[in-house]
């Protein structure tokens, strides 16, 4: 692999497909929310899940938790799978700035609000998304590793 090239160049599905994800993230957590919580998919799928007595501590803010770790995994795997296993570290410390940046941000936006518990999602997120891709990309880079070492013994 040739380190000399810019990654997005090198990655141009990739890079595409990264910059779309990321431009969905700022549409969905940057824009203003045009209606309240009682209209969104989060909240109707909250009210079945109260219907019943097995779900009914799936509440709201669970599954907003839940989304807002869901959200920010394909971050760690696209930046991982960018970057390289090598700079794992650069997926989190980015999902952390974003996050931050987002939830700076949503103080100014009409309707949404900054909240603690989105920050840790977010970041839970992105760590999840980076072990998610470390593990996903474990044996190509052992077949790597191993078809390394036999061209340099041979």
């Amino acid at each position: 692999m040739r380190h000399d090239s810019w990654m997005f160049l090198r990655h141009p599905i990739l890079s595409t497909m990264t910059l779309a994800y990321l431009a969905l993230v700022g549409w969905l957590t940057l824009t203003p929310s045009s209606t309240g919580f009682e209209s969104g998919l989060l909240w109707k799928l909250a009210g079945v899940l109260r219907r019943y007595p097995e779900t009914e501590w799936f509440t709201f803010m669970r599954l907003e938790f839940i989304a807002n770790i869901a959200m920010f995994v394909p971050l760690g795997v696209f930046f991982v799978l960018l970057f390289g296993r090598k700079f794992w570290w650069v997926a989190i410390i980015f999902g952390m700035l974003m996050t931050v940046g987002i939830e700076y941000a949503q103080q100014f936006i009409p309707n949404r609000v900054s909240d603690l518990r989105d920050l840790i999602a977010n970041i839970l997120g992105a760590i999840v998304g980076v072990v998610l891709a470390l593990i996903l990309t474990a044996a190509k880079e052992r077949r790597l590793r191993v078809a390394r070492a036999q061209g340099t013994s041979a």
